[in-house]
């Protein structure tokens, strides 16, 4: 079948589990359908969760797999039965392993569809011959047995449970994919970065760090820095924090000497969307106050006679004394005392 005839639809094997596309062909499928497909591990049941009108075939560049069949009630019913099966073998391949004394845990275990092959997920701190046990389990279950090693996160999503927030794990409900999740998260949300607290069962992380750090950076972006010196109507005033939820800003007052709880939108109101910083003040109004400042100062002597300003090649008149004699100004020796020798009236 070419490209053009191919009908891809996104069929996932667990709750939460990664989306897998297959053609379709001529079946007519509807998201819920249950359908037996060809995967890695044999033959598999998974059930439909795009249908084939939701999918753009543009985006599909791989070569997708036919889907074999329908699933038949027969097939959901042997499903069930060898998921059942495989909880038992699972129970059995932990106490092998820890008669074994091998540096390792075995976390899941499922059968393929026909029963012809059973996978075993573990987790291992380092490296772990298993070809003894592998030996063992198969001769044990009867079957091919496979084992494949999985990181933390794998590890629970695959065994499932509770965090400190009384919900189901994230990876295990709905999330399909496992984010990329930094301190700097934490960081900007003002949360402990201590790692114990801001970790979830697998050791890693909270994905949820990255649910809101979007809403949080944006709305730090119409606030002033901690530290920073900032022109408030009340005066100069350095940002001792900020609220990023009830949207205030705590400031010292440097003339005053006083703490002010304030918000955001008094100071984006008068500056515009962010705080106007004192580094911005000096720069524009410093320029428009020397002139004030120089009127206002007292004996101050005019530019020139006429008060005109001076023009190119006119020299400024000199001082003159009580007798309206020109005081000259004595020009300062460099170095003081310490002249140079061979200099006018040197020793």
């Amino acid at each position: 079948m070419s490209d053009q005839q191919r009908v891809p639809v996104g069929v996932r094997f667990k709750e939460a589990g990664k989306v897998y596309y297959f053609d379709a062909g001529e079946a007519d499928l509807d998201v819920g359908n249950y359908v037996v497909v060809e995967t890695s591990h044999g033959l598999e049941v998974g059930r439909v969760v795009i249908a084939p009108d939701q999918v753009l075939a543009s985006e599909i560049k791989d070569v997708l797999k036919p889907i074999l069949r329908i699933a038949t009630v027969e097939d959901i019913a042997r499903s069930r039965e060898l998921r059942e099966r495989a909880s038992g073998d699972l129970r059995a391949a932990k106490r092998r392993v820890a008669d074994d004394g091998l540096d390792m845990q075995i976390q899941s275990a499922e059968y393929n569809l026909d029963g012809s092959q059973l996978t075993f997920y573990f987790t291992a701190p380092e490296r772990v011959d298993f070809r003894t046990l592998v030996r063992d389990l198969s001769s044990a279950f009867s079957t091919r047995v496979q084992m494949l090693q999985v990181g933390d996160r794998d590890r629970a999503k695959l065994v499932d449970g509770y965090d400190v927030c009384g919900q189901r794990l994230c990876c295990s409900s709905w999330q399909t994919a496992f984010p990329s999740v930094s301190i700097k998260m934490a960081k900007e949300q003002d949360l402990s970065l201590n790692p114990q607290k801001i970790s979830g069962v697998c050791g890693r992380l909270y994905c949820c760090l990255t649910f809101e750090f979007d809403a949080y950076r944006e709305l730090r972006g119409q606030m002033p820095k901690v530290g920073s010196m900032v022109s408030t109507p009340a005066g100069e005033a350095k940002v001792n924090s900020v609220n990023v939820m009830k949207k205030t800003v705590t400031l010292w007052l440097t003339e005053q000497h006083q703490v002010m709880e304030m918000p955001a939108i008094d100071l984006q109101m008068q500056y515009g969307l962010t705080v106007r910083p004192v580094e911005l003040v000096e720069q524009i109004e410093a320029p428009l106050r020397k002139p004030a400042a120089a009127a206002e100062a007292p004996g101050a002597a005019p530019a020139t006679g006429s008060g005109a300003p001076l023009q190119q090649g006119q020299q400024a008149p000199s001082e003159s004394d009580a007798d309206g004699n020109q005081k000259r100004r004595r020009r300062g020796r460099r170095g003081g005392r310490n002249r140079r020798p061979g200099a006018a009236g040197g020793g």
